[in-house]
């Protein structure tokens, strides 16, 4: 008798079916049904955040570069590309740096051709999947990735220097290498060409295009 007196006071039990139907929920179900609607609230507010913060760690190291004084966007290395490279490093030793490796492709390339190779890129995403790439393929030992801006590193160590720039950067560039490279060592832009310098070679067409120029003769058109 309490129980039904709980739900519905003075309403006989014979008509419990009836107040249930015309409306006589009990203060309990009422209770229930608002702690499972805050809980779904509570949760679909959760997912929501969640992704909106994945999204944005994921997508700011793509859009910030648009915001530096020189913009410099990720677009990979098309497969014709990869192949000049490798033509320009034919018959060429000593270790290998790509500025701005993006997805880690030159230098993957260039470790299968037995190049000491390392990439400096300042989007982490992209190193860590240069990372990966490099251990799916084998050549982990060989091909290194490094979080790093271009313009705070030092490319003297380096025999062969290949860049995918962008025309903005390419005075800066060119008077960087000029600053810090041996005379032996060769510089090999994709896509556009150092603004300066003459090419020893170049091959391919269109954004295929590739300019090798070596230290020892831009430097002596220098003087």
């Amino acid at each position: 008798m309490w129980a039904l007196e709980s739900h519905c006071p003075g309403t006989p039990p014979e008509t419990l079916k009836e107040e249930r139907q015309s409306g006589c929920v009990p203060p309990t179900s009422l209770e229930g049904n608002s702690l499972k609607k805050s809980n779904w609230g509570f949760l679909f507010t959760g997912i929501v955040g969640g992704t909106l913060v994945v999204v944005y760690a994921v997508a700011t190291p793509f859009i910030t570069p648009a915001f530096r004084r020189i913009c410099l966007p990720f677009v990979p290395a098309t497969a014709k590309q990869i192949e000049n490279v490798v033509k320009m490093l034919r018959c060429r030793r000593g270790p290998l740096v790509d500025i701005g490796s993006g997805d880690g492709r030159i230098v993957i390339a260039a470790a299968k051709e037995g190049f000491t190779a390392v990439g400096y890129e300042l989007n982490p995403w992209l190193v860590w999947y240069s990372r990966y790439c490099a251990r799916r393929e084998g050549v982990q030992a060989s091909a290194k990735f490094y979080i790093s801006d271009l313009w705070k590193v030092t490319f003297s160590q380096y025999s062969n220097v290949v860049v995918f720039g962008v025309p903005q950067m390419m005075l800066q560039l060119e008077k960087k290498l000029e600053l810090e490279l041996e005379d032996e060592a060769r510089v090999i832009a994709c896509r556009f060409p150092f603004p300066h310098w003459t090419p020893a070679q170049v091959t391919g067409e269109g954004i295929d295009t590739v300019w090798a120029y070596d230290a020892s003769s831009f430097r002596r058109s220098q003087n």
